[in-house]
């Protein structure tokens, strides 16, 4: 059974994680797998195979973070960890810097690293059962897979470290209301609000979202001159694009 699975289908990349029985959670072979799997989505959004990408978890939870028993396991902890954390975290950074839209579809439980797969996505429909947690205090380790640096972004810094701190639990009704997922639906609908939206985004205008959501996060580590300067370059690519040009035409000629 394949750890991480990823299929392109009707312009959207379908991509994941198959390990239902440990929660979803990253011991180091699925980490290695989402990485294979990201490169995949990688090649397909460059070619234009893909417009946007959609992440799920299979089973009833998204993702439990880090594999508990693998670090239990491991013949040298600090080293099986470090390199797990590592590798997740550039996978994840990879998927984060994907050139089209990235859907989550949250089910169940988002913890530790789990929380980082959710935020490396640029929009996330959450399941009104789901709970949000970061875990990390309650097993004396600490964030990884830049959780630090996502989460106060997402729901600001006081909010963060009350998570990390005090191992708060979020419904999914509390993480919308902090910023921390994009909509809620009934369970029984969140899969397919999902895949709507990946392929609403995927019939979209692909180069003006994906430059749309790179100045975004690119913008936390640039100065505003520089990101005045970089949104001016890039708006001058966008006009005469394909898909703009033809937007343009219908909007003048409404």
């Amino acid at each position: 059974m394949a750890l991480v699975t990823y299929a392109a289908r009707d312009r959207v990349g379908h991509l994941e994680v198959n390990r239902p029985e440990a929660s979803n959670a990253f011991d180091l072979p699925t980490a290695q797998a989402f990485d294979v799997a990201v490169g995949q989505a990688a090649a397909d959004a460059a070619d234009g195979t893909i417009g946007a990408v959609l992440v799920t978890g299979a089973g009833p939870r998204f993702c439990a973070g880090g594999d508990v028993q693998s670090f239990v396991a491991a013949d040298d902890r600090p080293a099986y960890l470090e390199e797990l954390a590592i590798a997740l975290d550039a996978a994840l950074q990879k998927l984060a810097g994907l050139e089209v839209p990235v859907v989550a579809c949250v089910q169940g439980a988002a913890a530790g690293a789990g929380l980082s797969l959710m935020l490396s996505c640029d929009v996330s429909v959450a399941a009104e059962s789901t709970r949000f947690v970061t875990a990390y205090s309650g097993i004396g380790l600490t964030p990884d897979c830049g959780l630090s640096y996502l989460l106060p972004r997402a729901v600001g810094q006081t909010r963060a470290l009350e998570l990390l701190l005090t191992g708060r639990r979020l419904t999914a009704v509390e993480a919308l209301d902090w910023g921390l997922v994009t909509e809620v639906r009934e369970d029984a609908d969140v899969r397919s609000r999902a895949e709507q939206l990946a392929r609403e985004l995927a019939s979209g205008p692909s180069f003006a979202l994906g430059q749309a959501k790179r100045l975004t996060r690119s913008g936390w580590e640039t100065t505003r001159a520089e990101i005045g300067r970089e949104e001016g370059r890039v708006i001058a690519q966008a006009v005469v694009h394909p898909d703009a040009e033809a937007r343009i035409t219908a909007f003048v000629n409404r």
